[in-house]
């Protein structure tokens, strides 16, 4: 059996589309077609069948589906230990939330590429507690996300990457003498509270008997900032780092301590093939 005919198979699964599952793999269709009926050749029975414009499992598609994942985690596990070098064959998958990817990943990947330049990274974007998930379950090999309110499963690494302690945003121009008093007085873009960041700025302000007048809230520090930017009101966000100079049109203010910090940081899996890679990537971190 042909691994590369599973991860079409998956491929056409997780797309519901011959075309879409080549488009992904970078395949004809016609391929991916010939490729599926050499598979359920192979097996002995059909594996897809169409329902109007998708393609869908069969039961015994849908019965094998987690097993040929596993297949192919095996067959790439196989490939990464049969590395001639001292580190496993890639490819690196690196999982990193959104702010991650504007400030910090960039010039990490510039040193992995200049002391491992063989090994190719995959990145994958996304949520911290989304990230964190595919980790465990062994889908990514490593993530940069912020720690979660809990304490890190003990199949996981963790190391530190920053600490960013919280800071009010404001306009350049907004005269600020004191920013829990700016908090209380503006329009206030709320981070969203079920993200760790922002339930320790709605903590912090209740700690401090402030009720700010919330006009939006939203999850995506970029965003809000943008917001804060165009004269829409003022946050309470994590002190985020940026490529390049900051955004003129805002200004960022400490809060009275202690103001609480949110961490970012590298996690993987301990016992993973491909953990030496992890283990790699982090010795190259800058740790602020």
């Amino acid at each position: 059996m042909d691994s590369r005919f599973l991860q079409s198979f998956i491929a056409v699964v997780d797309c519901g589309s011959m075309a879409d599952a080549a488009r992904r793999l970078d395949l004809p269709p016609t391929t991916v077609a010939q490729q599926m009926r050499a598979l359920e050749a192979d097996v002995g029975c059909a594996l897809l069948t169409r329902v109007g414009r998708t393609v869908r499992p069969t039961v015994v598609g849908a019965r094998i589906v987690e097993h040929a994942r596993e297949v192919l985690k095996s067959v790439e596990n196989l490939r990464s230990a049969a590395s001639a070098t001292e580190l496993p064959a890639g490819p690196l998958r690196l999982g990193a939330t959104p702010t991650a990817l504007m400030g910090l990943v960039p010039p990490l990947l510039r040193r992995w590429m200049s002391a491992h330049p063989a090994v190719r990274v995959y990145i994958e974007p996304g949520t911290s507690s989304l990230l964190l998930d595919q980790v465990q379950a062994g889908h990514l090999d490593a993530a940069i996300l912020v720690h979660p309110a809990f304490a890190m499963p003990k199949t996981c690494e963790w190391r530190l990457m920053r600490s960013e302690a919280l800071i009010l945003l404001a306009p350049r121009d907004m005269k600020v003498r004191d920013p829990l008093l700016t908090a209380a007085r503006e329009p206030f873009i709320q981070y969203d509270r079920k993200v760790v960041a922002g339930k320790m700025a709605d903590e912090y302000l209740r700690g401090h008997g402030i009720k700010p007048k919330v006009r939006f809230e939203l999850d995506g520090i970029e965003q809000i900032a943008q917001l804060v930017a165009e004269g829409f009101g003022v946050s309470i966000l994590p002190d985020w780092p940026v490529l390049g100079p900051p955004d003129a049109r805002t200004r960022r203010w400490p809060l009275p301590p202690p103001s609480p910090s949110r961490e970012v940081g590298m996690v993987w899996l301990r016992s993973s093939v491909r953990s030496p890679l992890a283990a790699a990537l982090s010795e190259l971190v800058d740790y602020r």
